[in-house]
């Protein structure tokens, strides 16, 4: 698959990234890995939150290796949005921007006087993106808008686990991915929608809508069922909705995940006489009983026995790997899916790379993170007063 130089599709577009730690930085990301001219404000004591927001002990000149792997491919420029001067010249930046995304909290913007309005008014062809955790109205406007309590709060925490198991969360910040991601895809309508009307737009995202968006599935079947919340399985739990065999289980030296599979399929393949007596449509109804039987024989042998014996019949299952046994499999392997970044001063890290492909081609962006300020005499070149 090649990875040389392909003309990227938004090569020429200006974003400006107001926003600070995942979500709102994770979309401008995503954006600059697509070709766009992405400038960072920030403040210019500390700047971006995410740069002090050390997750394993490592750092670089004074910034967590999260920040480099959010902000790759993108430039700096230190302002205080409260001193009239910086401001004048950030709004002369965004009379020729493109884009600008703020995940700030409700209000501050307004304070600031780089509302919607005004902007638009400064520059009616941007398009104007925000990230909020709950909305610009009802009780939780002002609430902290943060991944952990979303999850909490959205329910979603009650879908992982077993049915004896307190509350579960994901291990990773799903729901500011997510977010960035939705707020992607509507920054991207109104930059087709400005090719056609000439007029740029409001996009807004909220963390909590997000993450209702994304359980859209169990939802849907809690909201139209009269028999309330479902159970999580006792066993195995993968879905709350989920059927027999559906979930992950304990092989003698590892663990197996089992997909959707009609019970009698499994009964031929697997030396386990107790399976005959459950019908498929028990697969819900009697799928704590299934997954029980099934669990006592499947710690009996290794995973890879259990592999040989049903990935020939096509039954949807698989290892489950740790990263390190993944990052030696063949498959992670075609997939070249890590890239390496480097910033101006040195600095190298390896990450993950853009996971869309264009006309064929991978997409890699090796520029690093900025140094905080980096790029401000770039964007605001020194007035003749101020060489004077």
């Amino acid at each position: 698959m090649p990875t040389s130089p392909v003309q990227l599709p938004l090569t020429g577009l200006k974003v400006l990234d107001f926003a600070q730690l995942l979500a709102g930085p994770a979309a401008a990301l995503r954006l600059a890995d697509l070709g766009a001219e992405v400038v960072k404000i920030e403040r210019p004591k500390g700047g971006d939150l995410c740069r002090s927001l050390v997750i394993n002990d490592q750092t670089f000149e004074g910034d967590s290796l999260l920040f480099h792997a959010f902000n790759r491919n993108k430039q700096s420029v230190a302002a205080d949005l409260k001193d009239p001067l910086d401001l004048d010249r950030v709004k002369e930046l965004i009379a020729s921007a493109d884009v600008m995304i703020h995940n700030f909290r409700p209000g501050v913007m307004d304070r600031i006087g780089l509302d919607y309005d005004t902007v638009h008014s400064l520059n009616p062809r941007l398009v104007y993106g925000v990230v909020t955790g709950y909305g610009d109205a009802g009780p939780w406007r002002d609430k902290p808008g943060q991944d952990l309590l979303i999850q909490a709060m959205s329910g979603l925490t009650w879908l992982s686990g077993n049915a004896d198991d307190a509350p579960v969360p994901t291990g990773l910040p799903l729901l500011d991915v997510q977010t960035g991601a939705n707020l992607v895809q509507g920054i991207l309508a109104a930059l087709l929608r400005r090719g056609m009307t000439g007029q740029g737009g409001l996009v807004e995202v909220d963390m909590m809508s997000c993450a209702l968006d994304l359980q859209f599935e169990q939802l849907t079947a809690y909201l139209n069922d009269d028999k309330g919340i479902p159970p999580r399985s006792a066993v195995s739990n993968a879905n709350v909705y989920g059927t027999a065999p559906y979930g992950i289980y304990a092989t003698k030296d590892g663990y197996l995940a089992l997909a959707m599979t009609p019970l009698e399929r499994l009964e031929t393949l697997l030396p386990c006489p107790e399976l005959s007596r459950f019908a498929q449509e028990q697969a819900f109804a009697e799928r704590d009983v299934i997954k029980a039987v099934l669990a006592d024989l499947l710690r009996s042998q290794s995973t890879q026995h259990w592999l040989d014996r049903l990935e020939p019949a096509d039954i949807w299952c698989a290892k489950v790997m740790t990263w390190a046994e993944l990052e030696q499999t063949d498959g992670f392997a075609a997939l070249k899916p890590v890239q390496t970044i480097t910033t101006k001063s040195g600095f190298s890290a390896r990450t993950t790379r853009c996971p869309i492909r264009i006309d064929g081609h991978i997409l890699t962006s090796p520029v690093g993170a900025p140094a905080l300020g980096a790029d401000t005499e770039t964007y605001f070149p020194a007035t003749e007063t101020e060489l004077s």
